[in-house]
């Protein structure tokens, strides 16, 4: 896959997306927002890949907000529809996504980008990264699920705090605040996020689609029980749980399908 503005590359299932715009700070424009929206599609479709990993050119950002100069002179109307579109294609996708996302935070996450790994179902940190939604010094607020998702990870006095003030937090405090799940140093951030990714390639995939689509049900204003309950079912009929218990009474590992 040949990008303009993203780095991507399969290697052992692992899908490695780079945003590849570090001259400036690998900011979100509108044409790295339409090729984030194709390799996240192309991820889910693909059965080559059991998981993701999307960092950040360099080690001075992961991203660092979304592209000003292109939306300055929208109307309401524009606004809604540019917020409604990255939700749709971008954000929205990666959190409903059946494989595996984790942002691996190299630097600054701030705005569209701290969106964007919040996005992600897992997010680890680099010890120098600082994560912020600074969007209220511009006179807006977070439009692709910040306020949403920050309150999700945080709690609502912590996310209001941080987006009223515009505060950034650092790697540190941002994993006590539950909002990274790891910090660790640079060298040993894509390690890190691989040996997660790793250990999710060996369980079954179709479990692991379900259980996350069961765990995003509880955010997103669904029935949360009647969706595990639901897909808890669905496993029954699957040939990874036949061979996944034939596996455990014959005190052998597992060697899943996908099916």
């Amino acid at each position: 896959m040949a990008y303009q503005n993203l780095l991507s590359e399969v290697k052992e299932n692992i899908l490695y997306v780079t945003i590849n715009r570090e001259k400036a700070l690998n900011a979100l424009n509108k044409e790295t927002l339409s090729e984030l929206a194709d390799v996240i599609a192309y991820a889910e479709q693909s059965e080559d890949v059991s998981g993701v990993i999307i960092t950040g050119a360099g080690e001075k950002a992961f991203v660092a907000g979304a592209d000003i100069k292109e939306f300055s002179n929208y109307s309401g109307k524009q606004g809604e529809e540019l917020a409604r579109h990255g939700h749709e294609t971008v954000f929205n996708a990666i959190e409903n996504s059946s494989k595996l996302f984790i942002a691996a935070v190299n630097g600054f996450a701030l705005g569209g980008g701290l969106e964007l790994a919040m996005s992600c179902h897992i997010r680890i940190a680099a010890e120098h990264a600082k994560l912020g939604l600074p969007e209220v010094t511009l006179g807006l607020i977070p439009g692709y699920g910040g306020t949403q998702r920050l309150t999700q990870l945080v709690g609502k006095g912590k996310a209001i705090e941080m987006i009223t003030t515009a505060n950034m937090v650092t790697a540190a405090v941002a994993e006590q605040i539950g909002l990274v799940n790891y910090v660790v140093p640079q060298a040993e951030l894509i390690g890190k996020a691989e040996e997660i990714l790793n250990a999710v390639k060996q369980r079954a995939p179709l479990a692991v689609a379900a259980a996350i689509k069961a765990v995003i049900a509880s955010l997103n204003g669904d029935n949360g029980y009647a969706t595990e309950i639901e897909e808890f079912g669905k496993c029954f009929e699957t040939a990874d749980f036949k061979e996944g218990v034939s596996a455990f009474s014959e005190k052998r590992k597992p060697l899943f399908s996908g099916r």
